[in-house]
């Protein structure tokens, strides 16, 4: 999910600011490069991750941390410095807690893969 909406959001912009009021266009538009950069390496590593984990590789761990702290940081920039939950409303926090919680259970689930042996 998160790649297919990195993807919409790089590739789509303008479609995308066309279905938003002018609060939500204005907090789209002024995303800093630094939140777009922090999207997009959360994404593609979370995703490299999982395929790792798959291939029950412990380097997954690693990768999934890279993922929550940048997804971390690009959500502090959403919900804490740009009008995003003034302009979206109060849901705004739901998808930002929902990709953390999912984000420290897979960093937990791989510890405890290589404390197990399950990955190498």
């Amino acid at each position: 999910m998160g790649v297919v909406n990195y993807l919409n959001q790089a590739f789509n912009q303008v479609a995308i600011a066309e279905t938003l009021d002018q609060a939500q266009r204005e907090v789209f538009e002024g995303i800093p490069a630094w939140a777009t950069a922090a999207f997009a390496i959360a994404v593609f590593s979370g995703t490299i991750a999982c395929i790792g984990l798959l291939m029950k590789k412990k380097w997954a761990k690693t990768l999934f941390i890279i993922s929550f702290v940048t997804a971390a940081a690009q959500f502090i920039h959403w919900l804490f410095i740009s009008n995003a939950v003034e302009a979206y409303g109060s849901t705004s926090y739901i998808m930002p807690a929902f990709v953390l919680v999912i984000g420290l259970y897979l960093i937990s689930f791989s510890k405890k893969g290589i404390q197990k042996g399950w990955l190498g």
